[in-house]
């Protein structure tokens, strides 16, 4: 093998997109075997939180999640869908959409939202959303709750907070 040859494999070997790596989870956000990547995206957004009485907790009150709004992007960094709620809703650009079941969460690091598995119901028609089974949130900056207090002289406020997940779509091999 002359070294262009090599030269021109190792460059092959470099562009070739890396499998979505798993070793580094936790357990419980692991999806299982039997299962191969269908879409690495980042989403770039906000969650919105509100000021709101706790359930079954007379007199307290607490931010409680009301829902995210963000863009899906390739690895490229171009727009490829969205993702929004409630319900959670990851739509692609060509209209196919999901939603899912979340199965188990996992914490990820101080100020970050926690990593999390989800059971993608069947697809809402045609396109890149078709055959996804699992997503996985990783990858996560920023997205909790605000620090700011939360009490009842500022029930019913809300407070938007910036955040950015990789979603990691999932079909059956």
């Amino acid at each position: 093998m002359n070294a262009k040859t090599l030269l021109c494999l190792t460059g092959l070997l470099f562009a070739a997109p890396a499998a979505f790596a798993q070793s580094g989870l936790p357990d419980s956000i692991k999806v299982p075997a039997g299962h191969k990547v269908a879409l690495e995206t980042t989403g770039v957004g906000e969650i919105t939180y509100e000021c709101r009485d706790k359930p079954n907790a007379a007199g307290q009150t607490e931010w409680t999640f009301v829902g995210p709004k963000a863009v899906l992007n390739d690895r490229s960094g171009k727009p490829v869908g969205t993702y929004f709620g409630p319900p959670a809703t990851w739509q692609a650009k060509d209209g196919s959409k999901i939603t899912g079941t979340q199965l188990a969460v996992a914490p990820s690091g101080a100020g970050n939202l926690p990593y999390q598995l989800v059971k993608a119901n069947p697809a809402e028609g045609k396109g890149a959303m078709s055959g996804v089974s699992y997503i996985q949130r990783v990858g996560l900056k920023g997205g909790v709750a605000p620090s700011t207090a939360c009490s009842a002289a500022n029930k019913g406020e809300q407070a938007v907070v910036s955040y950015q997940a990789d979603y990691i779509f999932w079909s059956a091999s």
